[in-house]
């Protein structure tokens, strides 16, 4: 049958019934009042035809009239795209002959341009979308709107937004006229005033709290009053624009979750697997300096509820200045903004810590004063770490159940890394205490200056030892240039490729990858292709003084020239103190390096997990209990074991998160803070002076330079010619090869003391972090100028979005 009607409709037949019918057939389910209506299926668009008879008899059924007649696509409605608005809607259509015009409509829509651009944005291909259509009986109304069980703005839960305006409800829908705006909470009580009465206020809540229980999520409801009074449901679709909210929390009172991934420079959700890595590293990293700190996991990413320390009043007030060094000025305004909330009063309490942990703190001055005393023996130390973790020989059994025990193993914090972390401390202490040391005698800039160019850093030595691959790949250059990334890493793998030492460097390297921290994401020695990107932007540095090489020993000269001067006028002015200014600037140089040592250290423990875990997932697979090896990303320890004990089937379990993973994948804003009512609190925060010219966030690298934006959000594919702006979400070591390139930074997140301002100012490019929305207000190609010391980004030509 090509017509159904809405009653005899099973939810989940939304190939051949669309997203809207679906969604009301749900309700008509649940005993929702629905207007009487029916749905022609998704097989008369497929053969576009309209069925006449089958058509005018369903038409004859509803008793003829005014009806509306609304599209519904199979990729309408759904969790992470609502196509609000995108396909048509007709109304008050009558008569057999109107009726099929405004179906023809309904279908056409579906190729409109607003409706393609929209996929195209989801990442939706055409091919994938189908046109049904509902027709339902017209209602007559008095008052219609939308109701929002949480609020889209802020992402509270609890929080109920109603727009509403006389008769159908038009002008809310697409806002051709004043509305009236209703924000409802669990405990206020309805206003009298507006187009709805108290009562009617009252039952939408009602109504709304019940549709969210129901339907397993906050919703977006199309409604309408009809002249006796009567409530009548048009629509329930989810709230596509949601952050998700902090799971439940056992303990009382409002919490505050500050996000950490984006620190790593991480924007993209973790795997499930991923993610129980992470929480159980970061827990051990955390327990070695004393501290115990809730760790959740929030839409993919790290969060950690700051709540007690946000109302002990021993550390409130250093929370704000820890937030502004470890987590960005945006993260610092949140804390500074919620001093004052009254939900996190002071509070006199017993402090949480681990009692394993008292021991730290003599072993922690210890560790910092042998590393400040003796800094060649502390980077000796470091790099033999490091390379003893390279060359460690591997024997891995050859079953899962043998397997199994190792990864488990690897899990947690490896002792071989804890020669690393003091003397990774200590530079960050002896660059840490350099401004207030210095107050009076060197301004922020000259500090960065001198902390430029800083050797003995593992990510700075990745992007010169590329670098040299390039200098050596010159034969090839055309190859490399005009040959796709993927085809070349496919080339590279079987060994098809000439030899240029790219081998030499996946071997010292190749354990890294953009968000690397996550043990689900593949390896540039599994996937190359990134690496082919990077190295085709340095084959087109064509000015030699833009030499990667060049610039970084520019930056370095620099700053050992500024650190002299700096010494001689911190001794003029205070003798003793200027000598031991003097020596930690000296330490600072010696010593900050070593910041990028430990993770990438940690690296090598996190590739031997992953290695075990695709041998596992091979073994699954073979074994018909898994369709892909790397589906055991998306599994958790606890649950692969049940798997590889053969208690559970996971591809249901599989399948849901792998749709969870793609959907906030495709995210570009992830909330720097969330309460635990699902509140982004940057939304609280009073907005700053609009300037249509001048994006403002934080300079994290000195310096000045003007030229085109590349907008990038996937490095992978990234082409960036010499000197142009790079501008992006997010960056960790995986994308600072870029850097080397580039003329200057811009990142929507970040903090100055993170992985890509740090590469930036040894590079000595101009860096802006935190620049809200930089993605979509700049465009690939508007002419900016980046002051890395006014933390300013102005756009010479009007291309900026929106």
């Amino acid at each position: 049958m090509d017509v159904l009607d809405l009653t005899a409709i099973d939810p989940r037949q939304r190939e051949l019934v669309g997203g809207k019918a679906a969604g009301l057939a749900a309700l008509i389910r649940l005993g929702e009042r629905v207007p009487a209506g029916f749905c022609l299926t998704t097989e008369a668009h497929r053969r576009a035809a309209i069925p006449g008879g089958e058509l005018s008899a369903a038409y004859r059924r509803l008793g003829g009239g005014p009806v509306a007649v609304r599209s519904s696509a199979t990729v309408e409605d759904l969790p992470a795209a609502s196509f609000a608005g995108q396909q048509d809607t007709f109304l008050n259509v009558e008569g057999a002959a109107e009726l099929g015009t405004a179906i023809r409509g309904c279908w056409d829509s579906l190729h409109g341009e607003r409706a393609r651009a929209y996929r195209a944005a989801a990442l939706i291909g055409d091919g994938e979308a189908r046109m049904a259509v509902v027709v339902q009986r017209m209602v007559d109304a008095e008052v219609a709107g939308v109701l929002f069980t949480a609020n889209p703005l802020t992402g509270r839960r609890g929080e109920y937004i109603i727009d509403a305006a006389p008769g159908p409800g038009t002008a809310v829908v697409d806002g051709a006229g004043p509305v009236d705006h209703y924000v409802l909470t669990d405990d206020s009580a309805p206003e009298e005033r507006g187009c709805l009465t108290p009562a009617q206020l009252a039952e939408l809540r009602a109504t709304g709290e019940r549709l969210q229980e129901a339907l397993d999520g906050p919703q977006d409801i199309e409604w309408a009053y009809d002249r006796a009074g009567t409530l009548w449901l048009l629509q329930a679709r989810p709230i596509t624009t949601l952050f998700p909210a902090p799971p439940p929390s056992e303990r009382p009172g409002t919490r505050l979750y500050v996000e950490f991934g984006h620190v790593q420079g991480m924007l993209r959700p973790a795997t499930p697997m991923g993610m129980s890595t992470l929480r159980e590293l970061l827990a051990g990293v955390l327990a070695a300096f004393g501290l115990r700190v809730d760790i959740v996991d929030i839409g993919g990413r790290l969060y950690g509820d700051l709540t007690d320390a946000l109302r002990d009043p021993a550390t409130r007030k250093r929370l704000v200045r820890l937030m502004a060094v470890d987590f960005g000025p945006r993260a610092q305004a949140v804390v500074a903004h919620l001093l004052t909330d009254p939900r996190f009063a002071p509070e006199r309490r017993s402090r949480r810590r681990d009692p394993a942990a008292w021991g730290t703190t003599p072993r922690a001055v210890a560790g910092v004063l042998r590393a400040l005393v003796r800094p060649a023996a502390a980077r000796a130390r470091v790099f033999g770490t490091i390379e003893a973790l390279h060359r460690a020989p591997v024997a891995d059994p050859t079953t899962a159940a043998e397997l199994l025990p190792l990864v488990e193993e690897t899990g947690r914090p490896d002792p071989r890394l804890a020669a690393l972390t003091w003397p990774v401390v200590s530079g960050l202490l002896a660059s840490a205490v350099l401004p207030p040391l210095l107050r009076g005698v060197a301004d922020e800039e000259e500090i960065r200056t001198v902390l430029g160019g800083v050797p003995h850093n593992v990510t700075i030595e990745m992007g010169l030892a590329l670098w040299r691959v390039a200098e050596r790949a010159a034969p090839h250059r055309e190859l490399l240039l005009h040959t796709p990334p993927e085809d070349l890493a496919a080339a590279q793998l079987a060994g098809r490729l000439p030899e240029f030492g790219l081998a030499g460097f996946l071997d010292t390297y190749g354990h890294r990858s953009a968000a690397e921290v996550d043990v689900g994401v593949p390896r540039w020695s599994e996937e190359p292709a990134p690496v082919f990107a990077m190295l085709a932007n340095y084959l087109r540095v064509a000015d030699p003084e833009q030499a990667p090489d060049r610039r970084f020993a520019r930056a370095a000269a620099e700053a050992e020239a500024k650190l002299d001067e700096l010494a001689r006028r911190a001794r003029r002015r205070r003798p003793v103190r200027g000598r031991f200014a003097g020596l930690l600037l000296r330490r600072a140089r010696e010593l900050a390096g070593l910041r990028e040592a430990g993770k990438f250290a940690g690296l090598y423990p996190l590739r031997d997990r992953r290695r075990r875990l695709l041998l596992i997932g091979a073994e699954l697979r073979a074994a018909g209990r898994l369709a892909r090896a790397d589906d055991v990303f998306f599994l958790t320890l606890p649950e692969l074991r049940t798997v590889v004990e053969g208690d559970t089937d996971p591809a249901a379990t599989v399948a849901r998160r792998r749709a969870g993973y793609a959907r906030e994948s495709r995210r570009r804003a992830v909330p720097v803070a969330l309460l635990s009512d699902g509140t982004d609190v940057e939304t609280l925060l009073p907005a700053p002076p609009a300037d249509a010219r001048t994006l403002t966030g934080m300079g994290a690298s000195a310096g000045r330079v003007s030229g085109r934006a590349r907008v990038v959000h996937d490095p992978a594919d990234a082409r960036l010619e010499p000197g142009e702006i790079l501008v992006t979400a997010t960056s960790d070591p995986g994308w600072t090869p870029l850097f080397l390139t580039a003329g200057g930074l811009v990142t929507e997140t970040g903090a100055v003391m993170a992985h890509g301002p740090t590469v930036a100012r040894e590079y000595g490019i101009p860096a802006v972090i935190c620049v809200p929305g930089a993605t979509e207000r700049l465009r690939t190609g508007a002419l900016v100028t980046v002051d890395g010391a006014a933390g300013t980004v102005t756009v010479h030509a009007p291309d900026t979005a929106g």
